[in-house]
């Protein structure tokens, strides 16, 4: 499976990972009516654009994307997103969008340039995202 843009982050009390392909990023700009760019410059700039959805539905379709089930998905983001705090989404949200824009690939060796490329397990050097329920 191509896992361009996907990057494992320990959230929600376990491991995850977090994909967003191209499908996923199209899906994600009409759950939310902007363009992935205009999204991801609304989440760092704390802009007065960003909605709640805008993080709950980066999250819940960067799991999709990452192989978990939408019914799955769905329930991880109204535990975990939609109750708490949504700071706590914040930054995770935005490093979805990040990797996805930077395609940050998981211990893959890219062949297509002719020059062998291995990149860290996680394929990320992003702060972990652990948190408990309260």
């Amino acid at each position: 499976m191509n896992r361009h843009g996907a990057i494992e982050i320990t959230w929600a009390g376990g491991d995850h990972t977090f994909r967003l392909g191209l499908d996923e990023v199209e899906e994600l700009e009409a759950a939310t009516e902007m363009s992935i760019f205009l999204l991801y410059s609304s989440m760092v700039s704390a802009s007065p654009f960003a909605k709640l959805k805008h993080y709950s539905e980066t999250i819940r379709i960067g799991l999709i994307g990452g192989g978990m089930s939408p019914v799955d998905a769905r329930l991880m983001v109204r535990r975990y997103v939609d109750i708490r705090p949504l700071v706590e989404s914040v930054a995770l949200a935005a490093v979805i969008i990040r990797a996805a824009l930077e395609r940050v690939h998981s211990n893959e060796v890219d062949t297509s340039s002719g020059e062998a490329e291995t990149v860290e397990p996680n394929g990320s050097t992003s702060p972990s995202f652990e948190e408990t329920p309260s």
